[in-house]
């Protein structure tokens, strides 16, 4: 790192548990953020203004003005444009540092097991179940870990799937048969702060991933409650039937 980049990340630097080793490490890696709606909206900037070294932006959907009270990476004006060009301008408005890669396509299996190799971690800011199945099959094979997240009317949850570790359980061994007609913000509504909430703490958790910094949500489910703001923990365990991850074993 330059002098700018000591002093823009000192505070980072300052704290034991990342010092300068764990700062390098951000500044090196790879993160791929599937989704640039609500969830991607919030943990981007942070990810950003920390030093990522690279982020690939991913989303096939274009800006609309019913996304703007939660999706606030969007100005107004970009309303029509693509949510990964208008992500990628507003990262780079943050941070020049970051080097920024954007596909304006769905995340599908086959892209998946091709690209995933290249990534540090990924950031599933989706609400799309086909999406996060086929992301955890390629995660599981090229032993990617990922933070998933997810946040509707007003319930948020998160956790983090990390396929280098032997005790992760896997997105399937949370939720064996999630259909596609779950409910979404589109249909149910979601209270805009609340995919901040969710969303940054999808920041910190990739932050602790990346510089080796902390404990992770491996294993467990964190949920937020926001009509009476509270979370709840749950562990989760390996599922020995499962069709994913006891295929990898």
């Amino acid at each position: 790192m330059n002098d700018e980049q000591l002093l823009r990340y000192s505070r980072h630097i300052f704290l034991p548990q990342i010092d300068i080793d764990g700062q390098l490490a951000l500044c090196d890696s790879h993160v791929l953020v599937i989704g640039l709606g609500g969830l991607g909206a919030a943990a981007l900037p942070y990810l950003a203004a920390s030093g990522i070294g690279q982020l690939t932006l991913v989303d096939d959907d274009h800006v609309e003005l019913s996304n703007l009270p939660r999706q606030i990476i969007h100005p107004q004006d970009r309303v029509g444009m693509s949510k990964a060009e208008s992500a990628a301008a507003t990262v780079m408005h943050l941070n020049h540092d970051v080097r920024v890669h954007t596909e304006i396509r769905r995340a599908d299996a086959a892209w998946l097991e091709q690209v995933l190799p290249q990534f540090s971690l990924v950031l599933d800011c989706t609400d799309e179940p086909q999406v996060r199945y086929a992301l955890n099959k390629a995660a599981l094979k090229h032993r990617i870990p990922w933070v998933s997240a997810a946040a509707v009317a007003m319930d948020g949850q998160l956790t983090v799937f990390d396929p280098r570790r032997a005790d992760s359980p896997c997105y399937r061994c949370l939720y064996p048969d999630v259909q596609p007609d779950q409910r979404n913000c589109s249909e149910s509504g979601v209270l805009s702060p609340l995919v901040g909430v969710i969303g940054t703490l999808q920041a910190v958790e990739a932050l602790k991933l990346l510089s080796a910094a902390g404990e992770s949500l491996c294993g467990r489910l964190l949920s937020f409650d926001a009509r009476a703001s509270r979370f709840h923990e749950w562990r989760i365990t390996r599922r020995p039937d499962c069709a994913d991850c006891a295929a990898q074993s």
